[in-house]
């Protein structure tokens, strides 16, 4: 009960600031805006939170909770502060509206993040990281399928930092390419993206270089939310956005914005299915990796912090066929000359494929995100479906 004289939302004010103080003295406090501004009296001014811990996959939701109530580590504010940190370094890629599009009758706004530097959404998670981590002497080290090693080689040179990324035998030559003309170090080896992961953290051990997580990391997933943050401001307002997973980095970040405002839905290849899997078990758990769009969405587990947040806001996990994840490819590029990656279509695929059917006039999203592709590539695509 309150004090005498004091009402029951003081009491809650009053523990309110000493959970917040509890964690600023634990090193875990976050200064709103960051560092505080001064008021007249020359006295720091700002709104203190704090960085949740991340929730151990041994704790999913609760059945019958609401996805609207969710612990998720990452807040609007995080997405926020990240915007404003990395905007002076990104594009504020265009979203484009159409009036009934792709077999559907509502409208489709498209966002395309393909347009972005490096060609995909992972550079401003890079960014994030690179601009709100101290880096060390050594650089910054990556493991990817391609886009996220551009991605941080990109940012590592634009801020003249050493980056030195390690990819598996299954990336394109084409992203390979845009790696090395970022001037990042490049390293081939292993059949699948783990081996590179494996690779990369035996190297950041022995230089003490900062590795930067493609997904499973705080300051990645509120990098790629800042693109959900633009789209909310430049769109019309959506009922639904789907959104391709590999790791889920950028769901959760999506998710982490919209959620209990918008449903998310996942999309992911049947041969690359981390997330789907993830929630069917409870957990994160290993998958195996066989697809066509596997040097972008190709991870083998989302690890605990992106379970924790889609386990809570992500409304589902759509699969698509490789066919289908090619009929997008080629109808993005017969109809509308947008060359994308297999990952950058798959999310349109739940669209065109029916693995996810809206309602009629629903108003739905979809995130176009890579176009690392080789053209010979998407040529033969296009023209085996001619």
């Amino acid at each position: 009960m309150p004090p005498r004289g004091a009402k029951t939302d003081d009491l809650l004010d009053a523990l309110a600031a000493l959970v917040v103080a509890e964690q600023i003295a634990a090193g875990r406090g976050k200064p709103y805006p960051n560092p505080p501004e001064f008021d007249e009296f020359g006295l720091p001014a700002a709104i203190w939170s704090f960085e949740v811990d991340r929730i151990s996959s041994s704790q999913p939701s609760k059945p019958g909770l609401p996805k609207t109530l969710t612990n998720a580590a990452i807040t609007r504010a995080h997405i926020e502060a990240a915007h404003a940190r990395i905007a002076p370094h990104v594009r504020r890629t265009p979203s484009w509206t159409l009036p009934g599009a792709f077999g559907h009758d509502g409208p489709v706004s498209l966002k395309l993040e393909f347009l972005q530097h490096a060609g995909s959404f992972k550079t401003r998670g890079a960014f994030n990281t690179l601009l709100s981590k101290p880096v060390p002497a050594a650089g910054v080290a990556a493991a990817s399928g391609g886009n996220h090693g551009a991605a941080v080689a990109y940012a590592a040179k634009q801020l003249g930092l050493k980056a030195r990324i390690f990819v598996p035998e299954i990336s394109s030559p084409a992203k390979i390419a845009v790696i090395r003309s970022h001037g990042a170090d490049v390293v081939i080896g292993g059949a699948r993206y783990a081996d590179a992961q494996a690779a990369c953290d035996r190297y950041v051990a022995e230089s003490g270089a900062l590795r930067i997580h493609p997904f499973d990391a705080d300051a990645t997933i509120a990098g790629q939310g800042t693109v959900a943050l633009e789209w909310e401001a430049d769109a019309a307002p959506l009922d639904t956005v789907l959104i391709a997973v590999g790791g889920g980095g950028l769901i959760s970040g999506v998710a982490s914005w919209w959620a209990g405002r918008v449903k998310v839905v996942g999309v992911e290849p049947e041969g690359s299915r981390a997330l789907h899997a993830a929630l069917e078990a409870g957990k994160p758990v290993d998958v195996d990796v066989d697809s066509i769009a596997a040097d972008s969405l190709g991870a083998r587990n989302t690890g605990d912090l992106v379970y924790s947040i889609c386990g809570n806001s992500v409304d589902h996990v759509a699969l698509v066929t490789d066919e289908a994840i090619r009929q997008a490819q080629a109808q993005l590029w017969r109809d509308w000359r947008i060359a994308t990656e297999p990952g950058g279509a798959t999310a349109l695929a739940a669209l065109t494929s029916g693995a996810y059917k809206p309602k009629p006039g629903e108003r739905v999203g979809v995130l176009l995100c890579g176009a690392n592709v080789e053209l010979a590539k998407l040529d033969s695509v296009v023209q085996s479906l001619a």
